[in-house]
């Protein structure tokens, strides 16, 4: 029943299966769902760490590319984005072993929106990132003008 229950109403069964964790009735739990769900959530916050380093290292391509159009949103975003990534390391300190991948992916996407968002070709962009996480965290780092 749990596993049909799974798939007809996500939210029912979540509720019916911590009720049974707390009860300690283990051998009625859906654990494979479980697991997965899981499993998932990790997903979920290691999506997240490249979602905002994505978002940051547009910011600081185009503070790099475009100093004419700086101004306080950028700053403010940039802000914001280093502010929210130290939240986001603070509550889960394992992520800091996938921080290496991450930033390869984060700046891959970067780049493309930054093309898109500039009109600079993407190839105007280095191949890879030039920063290291602990530079982009670093409130007091702006890059220079190219």
């Amino acid at each position: 029943m749990s596993a049909n229950l799974y798939d007809r109403d996500f939210y029912a069964w979540a509720n019916e299966q911590a009720g049974l964790l707390r009860a300690g009735k283990l051998t009625q739990a859906d654990i494979e769902h479980i697991a997965e769900e899981i499993e998932n959530m990790g997903k979920t916050e290691k999506r997240e760490l490249v979602s905002r380093l994505t978002v940051l290292l547009l910011h600081l391509l185009k503070w790099q590319y475009q100093p004419g159009h700086r101004g306080a949103s950028w700053q403010a975003t940039i802000r914001v984005q280093r502010r929210d990534l130290a939240r986001h390391m603070r509550d889960n300190p394992s992520l800091k072993a996938v921080v290496p991948e991450a930033i390869v992916d984060a700046y891959g996407d970067a780049i493309i929106e930054a093309g898109a968002e500039t009109g600079f070709p993407e190839s105007t962009f280095p191949a890879t990132s030039p920063w290291s996480f602990e530079q982009v965290m670093d409130e007091n780092f702006w890059p220079p003008s190219t």
